[in-house]
């Protein structure tokens, strides 16, 4: 990857690192599901500017798909997360979100036949998951149930990243889907919002909460989108799901920073775990070693 890609990279780990503690600020004065119809309505307000000047269109034959990837892709996990964040710190829903790949290939596993779990790949599987286990391991109550909506939320992810393919093959652009996806998420949660959170009954939320939807919106979704279609196209999938172990990197040390939040011994060696067994399923770290290895095989005789 180039200078700029590895900019970009840790921009856009800075941008969805920085979604957690958005929601933080916000969950003090505005209910989740608001929180997230905020998120995803004005995105699809910037995202369909966007493609307005770019000339782009999506294909009407795709919103059917479109709003399967939206209630997978935005409804489930950003509401799961936003609950969840009302329990435990944005730290540890971002540590528990690093699960995401691990789901997708159980699901590609099960509903796709391209994709097998191998051997290798249950290993890290178990790693990964065992991870969970020990972050899990002390939590009671309230900070339990947050890490299974984490987890339904990660597990959400997996669904929607094997639903995606489809696009592809239905030659919609990628940042058309992307603008699908918020806008048909918008569509659905706003009846939800209006029978639930009841609006015009809520008090004044203050300039903080407002002023962090806003940044979740702009920041952490339209901007974070493209970024993210950027960098798919100069550096390619493998390099940008690098972005996955630095999310929660970012999304810790500005929870700690900004808002105090502390993180404790189980969930950094959690994380470890996790990360280990993203390591072992990705092969990089294998395929960059073979080479050294060989090297010195050859330096030894």
């Amino acid at each position: 990857m180039t200078r700029t890609d590895w900019t970009l990279l840790l921009t856009l780990s800075v941008l969805w690192g920085g979604s957690f503690l958005f929601v933080e600020i916000a969950l003090s004065g505005l209910p989740a599901l608001t929180i997230v119809l905020g998120r995803v309505g004005l995105a699809a307000l910037v995202l369909g500017a966007v493609l307005a000047l770019r000339g782009v269109a999506l294909p009407r034959r795709a919103w059917g798909a479109v709003l399967v990837m939206g209630f997978l892709n935005n409804v489930v996990p950003f509401t799961l997360f936003v609950l969840a964040q009302g329990r435990i710190d944005g730290a540890l829903a971002a540590i528990v979100n690093a699960t995401m790949p691990l789901w997708t290939v159980i699901v590609a596993h099960l509903f796709t036949t391209d994709e097998r779990i191998t051997p290798a790949k249950a290993a890290a599987l178990g790693l990964g998951f065992g991870g969970v286990v020990v972050m899990a391991g002390g939590a009671a109550g309230g900070e339990a149930l947050a890490i299974l909506f984490c987890l339904g939320a990660a597990l959400s992810y997996g669904f929607a990243g094997v639903w995606g393919r489809r696009f592809r093959r239905m030659g919609v652009l990628p940042l058309a889907t992307a603008f699908g996806t918020v806008a048909a998420s918008s569509l659905l949660l706003l009846p939800l919002v209006v029978i639930v959170d009841r609006p015009w009954a809520m008090a004044w939320p203050g300039q903080g909460p407002l002023w962090a939807v806003a940044g979740l919106a702009l920041l952490s979704t339209a901007l974070a989108y493209l970024i993210y279609f950027r960098l798919l196209a100069s550096a390619g999938a493998t390099n940008l799901s690098l972005v996955t172990f630095l999310i929660p990197v970012s999304a810790v040390a500005m929870g700690v920073v900004f808002l105090g939040e502390t993180v404790l011994p189980r969930h950094l060696f959690g994380f470890a775990l996790i990360v280990a067994g993203l390591l072992a399923m990705d092969g990089r770290v294998l395929r960059w070693a073979n080479p050294r290895m060989a090297r010195q095989g050859r330096a030894a005789k």
